[in-house]
C-alpha cells in the first residue's frame, strides 16, 4: 500500500478521473470488468508512510481505489501532510480528486487544490496540477488560473509550470497580482498611532 512518494507532495506536492454518475472514480471506455471495477476500495482511509521510524507523509481520503494488475490509484477528497527530517510539518495540502501512477511516477491533482509550504510561508491554489517525478516538473492546465500567496504578495497566472530541480516557477499566459509593501517608518508610525489611541 506504499503508493505515496514524498517528492510528489513536497513539490506541491501532486493528480484525473471522476465520473459523478458512476460508483467508480475511474472512467474508461473499455468493458473489461477487471479494468473498470476496482479490486480494492478504501473508504475514509488514512495512509502513513514511514522512513527511519518517522512519519514522512500522512494521507487521508474519503475514497481510494486500486485496480488489478495496475500501479494506478484514484482518490477523492484527499488531504495530505509531509514532514521534514526533524518531523516538523513541511507541506499541507488538499485536492478533490487524485490520480497516481507510481510505475511512471506521474501524479495528477484536480478540483480545489490547496497547498501550503510552511518553510517558505507560501500558499498555492489551482484546479489542476500534474507532477512528473522523473523530470521533477510540476505543470498546470494551460487555461487554469493558479494563485500564489507569499509575504503579502499575491500572483494570479495561467499556464503555470515549476521545476523541482531549479526551484523556479513561471507562467506561460496572463499574469496579474498585487504587492503589499510596508517600509520601516510606516510600521513605526502605525505602532505610535496605536499606542497614542490607547
Amino acid at each position: 500500500m506504499c503508493f505515496i512518494k514524498k517528492s510528489a507532495f513536497i513539490c506541491a506536492a501532486i493528480f484525473l478521473i471522476f465520473c459523478a454518475a458512476s460508483c467508480s472514480l475511474k472512467y474508461s471506455e473499455t468493458v473489461n470488468a477487471e479494468e473498470t471495477n476496482p479490486e480494492f476500495v478504501f473508504n475514509h482511509a488514512k495512509l502513513v508512510r514511514y522512513e527511519k521510524g518517522k512519519e514522512t507523509v500522512v494521507v487521508n481520503a474519503d475514497n481510494i481505489e486500486q485496480y488489478k494488475d495496475s500501479d494506478i490509484t484514484y482518490g477523492k477528497n484527499v488531504t495530505f501532510t509531509t514532514y521534514d527530517d526533524d518531523h516538523e510539518i513541511e507541506t499541507e495540502g488538499y485536492c478533490g480528486l487524485l490520480y497516481a501512477d507510481n510505475d511512471k511516477e506521474l501524479y495528477e491533482l484536480y478540483d480545489g487544490i490547496k497547498l501550503y509550504n510552511r518553510s517558505q510561508n507560501t500558499n498555492f491554489f489551482a484546479n489542476m496540477l500534474k507532477w512528473n517525478g522523473k523530470t521533477e516538473q510540476l505543470t498546470g492546465a494551460r487555461r487554469d488560473t493558479a494563485k500564489i500567496e507569499k509575504d503579502g504578495t499575491v500572483i494570479y497566472g495561467t499556464g503555470f509550470s515549476a521545476s523541482g530541480v531549479s526551484k523556479t516557477y513561471s507562467f506561460a499566459g496572463t499574469v496579474s497580482g498585487q504587492i503589499e509593501a510596508k517600509d520601516k517608518n510606516q510600521d513605526e508610525n502605525q505602532e505610535e498611532q496605536g499606542n497614542a489611541q490607547e
